[in-house]
């Protein structure tokens, strides 16, 4: 169970890579409203991952997963772990809020882009903490791809939101 924890947690990373990939319309032959639709589904299958990798090492090792929920654990990492992990909870209730009407656009993109960089800052540091499941190499490349690629999103929403805030 501990092997399957790890390769959600892998899964988890890319599925990070591939959110704001999704939605800043990078990916060539999506359409950007394509994008965002595969966007939510991609997020609700982090949600799935991270419940995956939890579930499977607490049920390898329960002390070290109540540690770390705790935030009470003596690895640095456990703390960058979880606080992705609350961040993408957190990011799931704001999106159901927002189906339901329930968040206005401005407080959703807001709340939704500050999360977003909290999740990937956070996952990053956790993994490159951490010596599991993936290789050293192949960890930093993923963590820079997953940095980059948030921070190329995160720029290019806050410059449309500025143009359309001085055209308005």
């Amino acid at each position: 169970m501990y092997i399957v924890a790890g390769f959600a947690g892998v899964v988890g990373m890319a599925l990070i890579l591939l959110q704001p990939l999704l939605a800043g319309g990078y990916l060539p032959g999506l359409p950007a409203r394509r994008g965002r639709a595969v966007h939510r589904w991609t997020g609700a299958a982090l949600v799935v991952a991270v419940l995956v990798h939890v579930l499977g090492l607490w049920i390898t090792s329960p002390p070290d997963v109540i540690d770390a929920l705790l935030l009470a654990s003596p690895t640095p990492f456990s703390v960058w772990g979880v606080i992705a992990m609350w961040a993408i909870f957190a990011t799931a209730m704001l999106a159901l809020l927002r189906a339901r009407r329930a968040l206005g656009p401005r407080a959703w993109r807001l709340g939704h882009s500050a999360l977003a960089f909290v999740i990937a800052a956070g996952t990053v540091l956790h993994a490159l903490l951490i010596e599991g499941t993936m290789g050293q190499v192949s960890k930093i490349i993923l963590a820079i791809l997953v940095m980059a690629a948030t921070l190329k999103a995160l720029s290019d929403l806050r410059a449309w939101v500025l143009l359309r805030r001085r055209r308005g």
